[in-house]
């Protein structure tokens, strides 16, 4: 089957070896309906494909390019790297595994810290990314929180996570869900400050994660069919012992349940917290 965009429309065009170069990687992109779409198009949409609707998983710089007034913002906290506190030793070296990501992503960890303007509004964001070791919760990320609600509360700021993990990091074991108990008393500060803490769920949100910060904010948004939970569905299958629903942990089921207040596009999402905090944020 041929495609219009790959036909020449010039014929006898001729190239020297030296002057051809390769296609670059990405520049087209399907999704999981089988839509191709060309990625400065998808780029142009914020990463949602215009044809089916389908929200491409994205990082921190790209969230935040899209959230920031002119994509312009000033990171936080940027230089907090995670240390191999247990000397831990799974496939590899935990030390060797946190070199190789960092090199691979140019990340320290896996949540980036920022702080700008949305729709005119000052407001500090962080942001979790999937590519480094799966957006895992570890020591880092509970103390990059911290860093970032501790700043809220000296500048009077409201505050938003953007959450896309796979849970807690093995490797820190019990550093990491200690994490949990940490941001929660973190977050509870900034609400007796009187500031507004906006969570976004993005695909995937799973694990401790889902269990406590992401579940407790004073409005959780969610990307349309983001799957989110604490343990896998196979998992919960087993345990309870009969079939799950249809849709079961997709963002859309779980607004009907009464855990997700709104399910916002990605291409929405910057007007949709402007207006949220200009309607709810009260300064301290």
């Amino acid at each position: 089957m041929a495609f219009d965009w790959f036909k020449r429309k010039a014929k006898n065009i001729t190239t020297s070896t030296d002057e051809k170069k390769d296609v670059p990687k990405g520049l087209w992109h399907q999704t999981p309906s089988g839509k191709v779409v060309e990625h400065d198009e998808l780029r142009r949409n914020n990463y949602v494909s215009p044809e089916d609707g389908f929200h491409v998983r994205i990082g921190s710089a790209e969230f935040f390019e899209i959230l920031f007034d002119e994509g312009k913002f000033t990171e936080l906290d940027a230089n907090v790297e995670s240390i191999d506190i247990l000397n831990f030793k799974d496939t590899k070296p935990y030390a060797d595994r946190l070199k190789e990501v960092r090199a691979k992503t140019k990340l320290t960890d896996s949540i980036r810290n920022a702080v700008g303007t949305v729709k005119g509004t000052e407001m500090v964001v962080s942001c979790m990314d999937f590519a480094f070791i799966g957006g895992s919760l570890g020591s880092v990320m509970g103390e990059k929180i911290r860093r970032a609600v501790d700043y809220c509360i000296k500048n009077k700021l409201p505050y938003m996570i953007i959450c896309q993990s796979g849970g807690a990091r093995m490797q820190e074991a019990t550093y990491s869900l200690m994490q949990l108990a940490k941001v929660q008393a973190k977050l509870a500060q900034l609400s007796e400050a009187g500031l507004l803490y906006i969570a976004y769920l993005c695909d995937p949100t799973f694990g401790g994660i889902t269990a406590s910060f992401a579940m407790t904010a004073d409005i959780i948004m969610a990307e349309p069919g983001a799957l989110i939970g604490f343990a896998g569905p196979r998992v919960i299958r087993e345990t309870i012992g009969r079939d799950l629903p249809e849709g079961f942990q997709t963002s859309e089921f779980l607004q009907e349940k009464g855990f997700v207040d709104f399910i916002v596009k990605r291409t929405e999402i910057q007007d949709t917290v402007s207006k949220t905090v200009k309607l709810l944020a009260v300064n301290a």
